[in-house]
């Protein structure tokens, strides 16, 4: 990783977790119209995987992967639009999540039903490789979207056709309120179904970034899919209406002491790349200048409501 790769990783990460706080202070205000899924202490999976991706390739992000679509170019103004449900944003007023997508930026939208999107990026792969096309699909998943019958059969369709398809596990130690030990057998990694698979610290981006990386590289060579498990810790609940009282305080302290932002700092200072200080502020008032903005927006006319809706 050079030195701008670096810099340009470190603010995604930083812009993530402020934007995310920014998001639940408006949640908390009675702002948003749903709920607040955040990724604090998991930003380096999202932003580091898809860092590593080239331009031409596809994502499809799932709810705590806010920071991938940063990475791709999403704005504050407009997460901020949708989960205020303004007319402005991305779907119009019609989701109130990062539930959005954008061909332009390579970004399929996220969908509820975890595990869905395997087969859709299995397929997004397949279309690469019939059009002859140097190009990789990814996308993310939890401890219980990787046990529903989705993933399997997403990720064995592509491991048979060797598809260029990156699946990023991301292992936070929880599946809603349930731990992993109370909800398969075994560990995430042995879930591969055949798929070249990397285990790696998911709290450390530079691995991160390394390990998605090494899969690209594979799948570019027609090697087929890379499964690339990022073990790592939900530090706040499901959503922000969950108070996680079922997790152990002390993992939790735990996990925060190895909070991925100061050790990918820390790792930075080490080879003599400072960080601007002025960053965060910097920051702080873009989001709090688009979160004013998104407040101001006009609502929805009720009269669009059947609207882009597929009727029979």
């Amino acid at each position: 990783m050079d030195q701008d790769t670096a810099r340009r990783l470190y603010e995604a990460m930083l812009l993530t977790r402020l934007a995310e706080e920014r998001l639940v202070k408006l949640f908390r205000q009675g702002h948003t119209l749903g709920s607040v899924y955040r990724s604090l202490g998991q930003e380096a999976t999202a932003c580091a995987t898809a860092l590593a991706l080239g331009p031409d390739d596809v994502i499809a992000p799932l709810i705590r992967n806010l920071g991938s679509m940063f990475v791709r170019g999403v704005t504050p103004r407009e997460v901020f639009l949708q989960y205020l449900g303004r007319a402005t944003g991305p779907t119009g007023g019609r989701e109130h999540n990062n539930h959005f997508g954008s061909v332009a930026r390579g970004i399929i939208a996220p969908t509820s039903m975890l595990g869905a999107l395997i087969p859709v990026m299995a397929g997004v792969a397949l279309s690469f490789r019939q059009k002859g096309e140097r190009r990789v699909a990814m996308t993310w998943i939890g401890d219980g979207g990787s046990s529903t019958g989705a993933f399997y059969e997403g990720l064995n369709f592509a491991v048979v056709q060797k598809l260029p398809l990156i699946v990023v596990g991301e292992s936070n130690g929880f599946a809603f309120s349930t731990p992993p030990e109370r909800q398969m057998a075994g560990r995430m990694s042995q879930r591969s179904q055949g798929a070249f698979t990397l285990t790696v610290d998911g709290n450390d981006a530079t691995a991160v970034y390394e390990a998605a990386a090494q899969a690209r590289q594979r799948c570019l060579e027609g090697k087929g899919p890379a499964f690339l498990v990022c073990e790592t810790f939900r530090r706040s609940g499901h959503a922000e209406h969950d108070d996680q009282r079922y997790v152990d305080p002390a993992a939790v302290a735990e996990w925060a002491a190895k909070d991925p932002l100061p050790r990918f700092e820390a790792w930075m200072v080490l080879r003599g790349w400072t960080v601007d200080p002025s960053l965060a502020g910097r920051l702080e008032a873009k989001l709090m200048a688009a979160a004013d903005t998104a407040l101001e927006a006009p609502w929805p006319d009720p009269g669009t409501l059947m609207q882009g809706l597929h009727s029979n």
